[in-house]
């Protein structure tokens, strides 16, 4: 069986820490910047940066509809600070998503960039605490119940997962940790040519509580 490739979206942000992590935790890496660059990977991750800059370098293509293709066709997306906004459902303030995560996150919920701060995330999924740095963080405000916690900080949602689509607030790529990104490969392996689209949920959300 051929090997899971994880791709790298590369258009902004620290994609080249979150390559060499996966690398390191023995996955196959591709760094993707055009739409035609998603094609045979197992999982794509979106990583931090400025998601309104991001946004901007998306226009060049149809993005949002290919990787919309991408997850219902099988594909892990992954994203962490800035990825996280972008695979939510609603943003505050307002702007374009994916929709394929049924959570309303707020942008710099944390503060300016002064008030970055590195912490542990408690994940027991994940094997126990793992270091998270958390820069201009976003927050999740409310998550519908499709949605798992996967990591907490100070009782607060931090790192979830609905199906195939995972998300972080902070930045484990910044730290010496392996355990997300091994997390996020572990999701490609076994859900590899899965066909699910994403149906956003009926129900309401309910407000993150410790």
């Amino acid at each position: 069986m051929a090997a899971t490739t994880i791709g790298v979206l590369a258009l902004q942000g620290a994609f080249s820490a979150h390559s060499t992590s996966f690398r390191e935790v023995g996955l196959k890496v591709r760094e993707i910047r055009r739409v035609s660059d998603l094609e045979g990977l197992g999982g794509l991750m979106i990583p931090g940066g400025e998601s309104t800059t991001l946004l901007n370098l998306m226009q060049d293509e149809p993005w949002f509809e290919a990787l919309r293709r991408f997850h219902d066709e099988g594909g892990v997306l992954a994203g962490t600070c800035a990825g996280a906004i972008l695979l939510s459902r609603e943003v505050r303030p307002r702007q374009p998503s994916l929709g394929l995560l049924d959570a309303i996150i707020e942008r710099n919920a944390y503060g300016r960039q002064v008030d970055s701060f590195e912490a542990a995330v408690d994940a027991p999924a994940l094997g126990g605490p793992v270091d998270g740095v958390f820069i201009r963080a976003p927050r999740f405000q409310a998550l519908w119940p499709e949605v798992e916690v996967v990591g907490r900080l100070a009782g607060e949602p931090v790192l979830v997962r609905q199906g195939r689509v995972i998300a972080a607030t902070f930045h484990p790529e910044l730290t010496q940790g392996l355990a997300f990104h091994r997390y996020v490969g572990d999701l490609a392996r076994k859900t590899k040519g899965a066909r699910t689209p994403h149906r956003p949920s009926r129900k309401p959300p309910a407000q993150p509580t410790p």
